[in-house]
C-alpha cells in the first residue's frame, strides 16, 4: 500500500551513487504496487476495517527491533499529544485507502494517493505560516487540474471510493505535518514505531464494529501486505540516501504505469487514458515541488560555508 508517499519529500542528504538510488526507487514501486495488488485479491471479502487492522496489527512483528527502542525515550506531553493525532488521522486515512481498494481501480488509487504532498505544501503556507513560491502554487494548480480529469464530475458517475481518496489523502497530509514536527526531534525510528503502535490502537474500535474472524489465506496475504509495505519503506528510504531528490522523485512515477498495468492483466481493469494523464500531471507536479524543495534546503545548507568562506 502507498500509504504515505509523503516521505518523499523528506529531504535526505545528497547521495553519490544515483544509479543506487534509481534501483531502490524501482524496487520501492514494485513492493508498493505489490501492496495494492494484494489488497485487491486477497482482502476483497474482508471489510475495510478489518483489513486495515490486520495490516498493522501483523507490522510489529516485523519491527520489533525498532519497537525495542522505545524503551529508553521520555516523551513529553505535547510529543504525545501529537503522536496521538497523528495516529487519529492515518488511522482514518488507512482505513478509506482499504475501503478505496474494494470500489475504484488500481490506477485511480495510485493516482489519488500522489495528492497528499499537494495538500502538504498547501497546508504549510495556509496553517504553519511557511513561504511558497508563485511556482509552487502553480504546481497546487496543475495537481487539482490532474485530479479534476480523474474524476470528471459531472462527465461520469464518481462512487464513494472516489471521495474516499479524497479525504485518504487530507488525512495522509495532517499526519505528516505532525510527523515532520516529531522529526526534528525524535529518532525516525521512533517515529515510526509510535505510529505503528498508534494506528493500531486507532484502528481497533473500527475493526471490531464489524469484526468477523479472518481465514488463515486472508491472514496471509494481510501479512504479505505488512512485509512488503515495510519492505518498501525501507527501499524508499535506502533511495533517498544514495541520491538526491531530483533523481529518485521522477521514477516514482513508474508506479502509475504498473498499477495500470496490473490491474489491466491481473484484474481486468479498462485502461482509462484520463486517469493516466490525469495522474501523470499531480506526479509532475509533486515531483516538481518535492525537487525544488530538496534544491532550497541544499541552498540552506551550502550559504553559511560560503558566508564563512568569505569572512576567512
Amino acid at each position: 500500500m502507498v500509504e504515505a508517499p509523503t516521505p518523499q519529500l523528506q529531504t535526505p542528504e545528497t547521495g553519490q551513487n544515483p544509479l543506487a538510488g534509481i534501483l531502490w526507487m524501482v524496487l520501492t514501486g514494485f513492493f508498493f504496487v505489490g501492496v495494492t495488488a494484494a489488497v485487491k485479491y486477497g482482502a476483497t471479502e474482508l471489510p475495510a476495517a478489518m483489513s486495515a487492522f490486520l495490516r498493522y496489527v501483523l507490522g510489529p512483528v516485523i519491527m520489533l527491533p525498532i519497537l525495542g527502542a522505545l524503551r529508553n525515550i521520555q516523551l513529553t506531553k505535547r510529543q504525545m499529544r501529537l503522536f496521538a493525532l497523528r495516529g487519529f488521522v492515518h488511522s482514518l486515512g488507512v482505513f478509506l485507502w482499504f475501503y478505496a481498494m474494494t470500489r475504484i481501480t488500481i490506477a485511480e488509487v495510485t493516482a489519488m494517493n500522489y495528492m497528499t504532498p499537494i495538500y502538504i505544501t498547501l497546508a504549510a503556507a495556509l496553517f504553519l505560516g511557511e513561504r511558497v513560491a508563485k511556482a509552487r502554487f502553480i504546481a497546487i494548480g496543475i495537481a487539482f487540474v490532474g485530479a479534476l480529469i480523474i474524476l470528471r464530475p459531472g462527465r461520469r458517475e464518481l462512487s464513494d471510493g472516489h471521495l474516499a481518496m479524497v479525504f485518504n489523502a487530507i488525512f495522509f497530509a495532517i499526519g505528516y505535518l505532525a510527523a515532520k514536527r516529531m522529526a526534528d526531534e525524535l529518532p525516525a525510528s521512533i517515529v515510526v514505531a509510535m505510529l505503528s503502535i498508534t494506528v493500531t490502537i486507532g484502528l481497533f474500535p473500527m475493526a471490531l464494529f464489524v469484526w468477523q474472524w479472518p481465514t488463515a489465506q486472508e491472514t496471509g496475504w494481510m501479512f504479505l501486505v505488512a512485509v512488503m509495505a515495510t519492505a518498501g519503506h525501507y527501499s524508499m528510504t535506502r533511495a533517498f540516501a544514495a541520491a538526491p531528490v531530483s533523481v529518485t522523485q521522477p521514477i516514482t512515477f513508474l508506479q502509475l504505469i504498473w498499477s495500470v498495468l496490473v490491474g489491466y492483466f491481473l484484474f481486468a481493469e479498462t485502461v482509462d487514458f484520463w486517469v493516466i494523464f490525469g495522474g501523470s500531471l499531480i506526479v509532475l507536479a509533486a515531483s516538481f515541488i518535492a525537487i525544488r524543495e530538496a534544491m532550497l534546503k541544499r541552498r540552506m545548507r551550502e550559504k553559511p560555508v560560503k558566508t564563512a568562506s568569505l569572512s576567512d
